[in-house]
């Protein structure tokens, strides 16, 4: 089986390095979803490995990784963006990215 990934555009991941970004995370479950949100700045981009987040606020200091899709990412609007999880005020970010995780199938 072939996964088919988004395309790569090395120039335009590279110039998200120093990016704040606003990630939203949705966790399907059987019986119900969750919902993370953690902020930070985007410090290296790998074609393979993908976005290496540095977070801030209440996750400052930890490292998370999102994969390579470029299109996850769109520009924000500029404003103050509350955090529902923990109630964190993130200003004006440079992105938004929002991903999905599904349970694996059975």
């Amino acid at each position: 089986m072939t996964v088919d990934r988004p395309a790569w555009n090395e120039s335009r991941a590279r110039a998200m390095i120093g990016a704040s970004v606003l990630i939203g995370i949705t966790h399907r479950g059987t019986k119900s979803d969750t919902y993370e949100e953690v902020f930070g700045i985007v410090r290296s981009v790998d074609a393979t490995l993908g976005f290496e987040i540095e977070l801030d606020g209440s996750r400052c200091g930890d490292t998370y990784w999102l994969p390579p899709q470029l299109d996850n990412f769109i520009p924000a609007e500029p404003g103050e963006y509350r955090l529902r999880s923990t109630g964190e005020t993130v200003e004006n970010p440079d992105f938004l990215a929002t991903w999905t995780i599904e349970p694996p199938l059975a």
